[in-house]
């Protein structure tokens, strides 16, 4: 039978959600989890692999079991054996060839920057502090001419494999409720990074230091250079995957 997850979780003290040898990950955690659970030893196969630092709201994961336990017991049985930067908030039976990753439709991340120097001691895991003046209305507008269709590799970092670089982002929102600016991207996939990558594009574009014309540039010539620097993991959430 297998089994589908939602699952949260605290990136901070995460080297993200794929398992890496010698490093705590997501996944590792979980599987141990599931070992005590039901003494197999599965491989947990998440929906993308969020970056070290990266949070989750919505992630979805999946196993195989041959386990007895009603699919939506797991969730209450595996957060017994689990620390307290992760937890599952619902399980089900999936379809046999159900694929977190291949089955996945869109995805919505969520950027959250700190406007203040007060408070920010008790939000510095969760949040990137910028305290620099940023122009709100150039945000939305940069964030209008990423909406759409496009070819997005000069926001796709290094070390990715992936040929088909072309994604819809169906929706940017940005919101401001100070000390908070919450940055909302819904699409049908994201490149390695490329989230992080618009976020700090984005900054030095608020700040005055690049132009629309030179957004529109990068996405035009799929020019990473040209593009801004990475912004923080610790300020990247992954709310939710649709199917």
């Amino acid at each position: 039978m297998r089994i589908r997850l939602v699952v949260e979780y605290d990136g901070t003290d995460f080297h993200g959600f794929q398992r890496q040898p010698g490093q705590r990950t997501v996944d590792q955690v979980l599987e141990e989890a599931i070992f005590q659970v039901t003494r197999e030893e599965v491989q947990v196969t998440g929906s993308g692999r969020t970056d070290a630092g990266v949070h989750a709201l919505g992630q979805v994961g999946a196993f195989d079991t041959r386990a007895t336990i009603p699919p939506d017991r797991y969730g209450r049985a595996i957060n017994t054996f689990l620390p307290p930067d992760v937890r599952i908030l619902h399980s089900e039976e999936a379809a046999p060839d159900f694929h977190p990753r291949y089955d996945a439709r869109g995805k919505m991340y969520r950027y959250m920057i700190y406007r203040a120097m007060e408070g920010y001691t008790l939000n510095r895991r969760y949040a990137h502090q910028y305290t620099r003046s940023l122009d709100l209305p150039r945000l939305q507008e940069a964030a209008h001419h990423i909406t759409g269709r496009h070819d997005f590799r000069g926001f796709m970092a290094s070390g990715s494999e992936v040929q088909d670089t072309v994604r819809t982002v169906h929706q940017f929102t940005i919101e401001e409720n100070l000390p908070w600016l919450k940055f909302e991207i819904t699409g049908d996939g994201f490149l390695y990074r490329m989230v992080r990558n618009l976020m700090g594009t984005l900054i030095e574009i608020g700040r005055g230091n690049m132009s629309l014309e030179q957004l529109q540039d990068i996405i035009t010539t799929g020019d990473r250079t040209r593009a801004g620097p990475t912004a923080p993991a610790r300020g990247l959430y992954l709310i939710r995957v649709d199917y």
